[in-house]
C-alpha cells in the first residue's frame, strides 16, 4: 500500500493550479518537488522521508486548541501541512534534518506562531535530543512570549502533554520531562547575547528587527549542532532598503525560491499578493490569509479592514497592505524614487568594464566630517547611464556616524565603498585626498572626464586644487531652480530603468532610499534629506544628480554649436568664407 504522504499531494495541487495562491509558495512548492526528481544524488545528497514528515504532522493533529469559546481538535490547512512537514520530511544521508533554517512571511492572524508552537514542543520532547535549548525570540519580550504562549496553550489542553512538560510561567520556561531540555523566552531588550546553543529558535516579526543581530546570535550558536532549526516568521513591514534586515532577509529567500541563489539548507515560503494585483479585489485574499480567509467569519474582518484603509488612506492604508495583504509598503509621500524600481536598475557591471569610457564627474562637498562623495556618470547607447560612486569620511567620526546614521559605514568600508581618511583624530574630509583619488581613478581606468560637476557650498579651499586636475569645471547651484531638469530627468531614467549601478553599492543604493524631493513655488524640485531625519544622508545621489547636471549642460552645449553649424551650412557659410 502506497505510504500517505500529505506533503507532495498538496505541493502538486498547487503546481497543478487547483490550489489559487500567490507566485511565491508555487515557487516553494516546485521546488519542492523538483528536489524529489533529483534526491540520493551526488549533486543533491538528501532524500525525503515520508515517515518522518507525516509523523510531525500526525503530531500536530492531536494537539487542541484551546482558545475560544470551547476547546477544539488542531486541523491543519493544505499550507500548514506543506510548511510543517517539508521542515521535517528532507534529511540529509546521515540522517539528520536538512533545513537548519526557515523563512515564513503570512500576513497577520494566519498561524505563524501557532506553527512555531507545535514544532518547538515536538523538538523539544519528541526528537531525542537531551538536554537541549530552545528558545523564542524577539525585540521584546511581550512579543518573544507569544511562540512560547502557544506552547503553553496546546501543553495545558492536553492531560497526557502536561505531565510531559512542566509549565514555569513566572521564568517564562517550559521544562520537556522526557529529554530534560528547556523552552526559554528570550529578546534584545532583556539582554539576549552571544553564547546560545539552540536546537530550535523561533524569531518573531522580523521587520520589526532594526539589525539581524538577534538571528544572528541564534544562529551563530548552531554551528556544532547536527541538526536545528532556525525559525523565522513574521509580516512584511515598512522599512525597505538595503539597511533593513527584514527586506534583505526577504529578498534573499525570494532568490531562493526563484533559484537564482542555491541554500539547500533554507526552507522558504511567503504568501502575498502578486505582483499587479488589485488590492482591493477580495479574490485575491486569500494569497496573503491562507488561513483566515478560508472562514466567511476571517473574510469579513479583511473585507473591514479594506473598507476602512480605502475610506481613510495614509497609516491605515499601510498597515492593511502589510499586516493584510503581506505586502512591503513605504511612505511614498514625496520619495524622489520608489525603491522597486531602483533594484530594478543594478547590474553586475563594475568600474573595470568603463576601462577608457568618456563619463561626468559630480562632487557633493559635504561639511566638516560627513559623508563626501564623488560619482561618475557614463552615458551609453540607447540613452543609458552607468552610476559608478564612491564616498569618503573622516576617522574621527566613523564610530559617531555608525550610531548616529544607524548605518554599517565599518562595512561598507571593508566593501571599498568608502574610503575612511586621516588618523583617529581627524574629523574633517582631507579634499586634498579626494582630488587624489580622482586622479588615480583617471590614470588607472583611462577615463575622460567631459566635465565635473561641484557643488559650491564648502568649495573654497578646494577648487584651486580642483582646477589643477585640467578638466571642465561646472559649479552646480544647489537649488529647486538650477536642478529641476537633472533631477527629473534621473528620476525618469531609473524608473524607465535606463540607469545602471553596482548591485554591490549599498550605500549608494541606501541614499536612494533615503531621498525625498522638495518643491518651489514654481513647482520645480530638488532632492533632501526626510524632515527630522539628519541621519538619513543622501549625499550619493546628489553627487549623482551633480553629475547628470553636467552631462545635460554639455549636451546642450553641444547641441547649440550643431545647430549653429547646421544653420551655417543652410546658408552656405564654411570656414573658406571667414574673413581674415
Amino acid at each position: 500500500m502506497k505510504k500517505k504522504d500529505r506533503v507532495t499531494e498538496y505541493a502538486r495541487q498547487v503546481v497543478e493550479g487547483k490550489v489559487f495562491c500567490g507566485l511565491y509558495h508555487k515557487l516553494a512548492c516546485a521546488r519542492h518537488l523538483k528536489d524529489l526528481e533529483k534526491q540520493n544524488t551526488k549533486e543533491f545528497p538528501y532524500y525525503w522521508d515520508i515517515d518522518a514528515s507525516e509523523k510531525i504532522l500526525e503530531y500536530a493533529e492531536t494537539l487542541t486548541i484551546i482558545e475560544g469559546t470551547e476547546p477544539r481538535p488542531v486541523k491543519l490547512i493544505g499550507s500548514q501541512i506543506f510548511d510543517i512537514g517539508c521542515r521535517f520530511g528532507w534529511k540529509k544521508q546521515n540522517g539528520f534534518r536538512r533545513f537548519r533554517r526557515s523563512y515564513k512571511s503570512v500576513a497577520r492572524q494566519n498561524g505563524k506562531s501557532f506553527e512555531n508552537g507545535i514544532m518547538g514542543t515536538y523538538i523539544g520532547n519528541f526528537c531525542g535530543y537531551n538536554y537541549g535549548k530552545l528558545f523564542t525570540a524577539a525585540t521584546k519580550k511581550r512579543q518573544a512570549k507569544i511562540a512560547l504562549e502557544a506552547m503553553m496553550s496546546f501543553i495545558r489542553a492536553d492531560e497526557d502533554l502536561s505531565d510531559l512538560f512542566e509549565i514555569k510561567e513566572y521564568k517564562s520556561e517550559i521544562i520537556c520531562n522526557l529529554t530534560n531540555s528547556t523552552i526559554e523566552a528570550l529578546s534584545k531588550e532583556a539582554g539576549l547575547d552571544d553564547g546560545f546553543r539552540s536546537i530550535f529558535s523561533s524569531i518573531d516579526e522580523i521587520h520589526q528587527h532594526k539589525d539581524n543581530k538577534v538571528y544572528k546570535v541564534l544562529y551563530n550558536g548552531t554551528v556544532s549542532l547536527d541538526e536545528t532549526l532556525v525559525s523565522m516568521i513574521t509580516t512584511r513591514g515598512t522599512d525597505i532598503g538595503p539597511t533593513s534586515f527584514s527586506y534583505s532577509m526577504d529578498n534573499y529567500a525570494i532568490r531562493i525560491l526563484e533559484g537564482v541563489v542555491t541554500a539547500e539548507d533554507f526552507f522558504v515560503d511567503i504568501h502575498t499578493l502578486d505582483k499587479g494585483d488589485d488590492i482591493w479585489d477580495e479574490r485575491n485574499y486569500i494569497k496573503a490569509n491562507p488561513y483566515l480567509a478560508l472562514s466567511e467569519k476571517g473574510m469579513q474582518s479583511i473585507r473591514d479592514a479594506a473598507a476602512t484603509a480605502k475610506d481613510m488612506g495614509g497609516e491605515d492604508l499601510r498597515d492593511f497592505k502589510t499586516k493584510t495583504l503581506n505586502l512591503w509598503s513605504q511612505d511614498e509621500e514625496n520619495k524622489y524614487i520608489e525603491f522597486e524600481h531602483w533594484l530594478a536598475c543594478a547590474s553586475d557591471e563594475v568600474l573595470e568594464d568603463y576601462e577608457g569610457k568618456s563619463c561626468f564627474c559630480g562632487l557633493d562637498l559635504s561639511h566638516g566630517g560627513d559623508l563626501t562623495t564623488l560619482s561618475l556618470e557614463f552615458p551609453l547607447e540607447n540613452e543609458e547611464f552607468y552610476i559608478f560612486s564612491h564616498s569618503f569620511m573622516p576617522k574621527g567620526r566613523l564610530q559617531e556616524h555608525i550610531k548616529l546614521d544607524l548605518a554599517p559605514y565599518d562595512i561598507w568600508k571593508d566593501n571599498n565603498l568608502i574610503t575612511v581618511t586621516g588618523g583617529v583624530n581627524e574629523y574633517k574630509n582631507d579634499y586634498k585626498f579626494i582630488i587624489s583619488f580622482l586622479k588615480e581613478l583617471v590614470n588607472k581606468y583611462k577615463l575622460n572626464i567631459k566635465t565635473i560637476g561641484y557643488d559650491p557650498h564648502n568649495a573654497d579651499g578646494f577648487l584651486s586644487d580642483l582646477e589643477e586636475l585640467g578638466h571642465p569645471l561646472l559649479e552646480v547651484t544647489q537649488s529647486a531652480k538650477f536642478l529641476n531638469d537633472a533631477t527629473v530627468d534621473m528620476q525618469l531614467n531609473i524608473k524607465n530603468h535606463k540607469v545602471k549601478y553596482d548591485r554591490k553599492n549599498e550605500l549608494l543604493s541606501w541614499s536612494v532610499n533615503n531621498a525625498k524631493t522638495v518643491a518651489n513655488s514654481f513647482g520645480e524640485i530638488k532632492i533632501d534629506k526626510e524632515p527630522r531625519k539628519i541621519n538619513k544622508r543622501i549625499d550619493p545621489v546628489d553627487a549623482a544628480i551633480n553629475a547628470h547636471v553636467a552631462y545635460m549642460k554639455f549636451e546642450e552645449e553641444v547641441n547649440v554649436d550643431n545647430e549653429l553649424s547646421s544653420y551655417l551650412e543652410k546658408m552656405g557659410w564654411n570656414k573658406e568664407n571667414e574673413v581674415e
